[in-house]
This record gives C-alpha cells, sequence and structure tokens, in this order.
C-alpha cells in the first residue's frame, strides 16, 4: 500500500503561481513513477504530468507546457507539481498518483494505469 496525501492548493488570480506537493508513506517511493491529474466540474479526470521513478524524464498535457513543471525528492518521498502562469480553465481538483514500475523509464498518462490516489487538493483561478 501506498498513501498519498496532496497539499497547497488554494485560490490564486490568473497568472498567478502555486505549487502542489504529494508526499507518500509506505513502499518504497522509488519504485513509483509518479502522476498529476485534474478533475474540474462536470468533466473527468485528466491527465496533467508525469514522471518516472528516477525523475529522468517528464510528460505533460498540451495545455500545460511551459507553465507547469513535475518533479520529485526520493528522499523526502515527494513529488511536486509548480504551476505558473495559471489560468481560470486550470481551475481544478488536482490528484497525485502513484504507479509501480520496474522500468526507470515506464511513465504512464492514463488513469488506468496507476495503482494509488490522493484526496484530492483544489485549486481555483479567478479572472
Amino acid at each position: 500500500q501506498v498513501q498519498l496525501v496532496e497539499s497547497g492548493g488554494g485560490l490564486v488570480q490568473a497568472g498567478g503561481s502555486l505549487g502542489l506537493s504529494c508526499a507518500a508513506a509506505g513502499r518504497t517511493f522509488s519504485n513509483y513513477a509518479m502522476g498529476w491529474f485534474r478533475q474540474a466540474p462536470g468533466k473527468e479526470r485528466e491527465f496533467v504530468a508525469a514522471i518516472t521513478r528516477n525523475g529522468d524524464s517528464t510528460y505533460y498535457r498540451d495545455s500545460v507546457k511551459g507553465r507547469f513543471t513535475i518533479s520529485r525528492d526520493n528522499a523526502k518521498k515527494t513529488v511536486y507539481l509548480q504551476m505558473n502562469s495559471l489560468k481560470p480553465e486550470d481551475t481544478a481538483v488536482y490528484y497525485c498518483a502513484a504507479s509501480y514500475v520496474r522500468d526507470r523509464f515506464r511513465v504512464f498518462t492514463t488513469l488506468g494505469s496507476y495503482d494509488y490516489w490522493g484526496q484530492g487538493t483544489q485549486v481555483t483561478v479567478s479572472s
């Protein structure tokens, strides 16, 4: 089992920044590829960003490229999402997720590929 707890959400004006954290507890964090997803009201949960086990590679949805940065600190068992130049359409509940992988280069962008999820943190961007 892996327990994930997100923090750092809040209310910010358009153009502002927020940093999210996701702290993991349980099994060896460095065995897991990590991802961030989000779900806006009335919409399906969607992929935002992902990072490989050792942080070698990162992936983003097109709409956040150049604005969001995913990173991780395996010693602290934490994954981060730095969000800059926020837009009202970024408003959503943000979830982190973990997927056990043997391949250090493996990462996933689909919901079904992740084994564990956090409870989510609300991000609201006002116009």
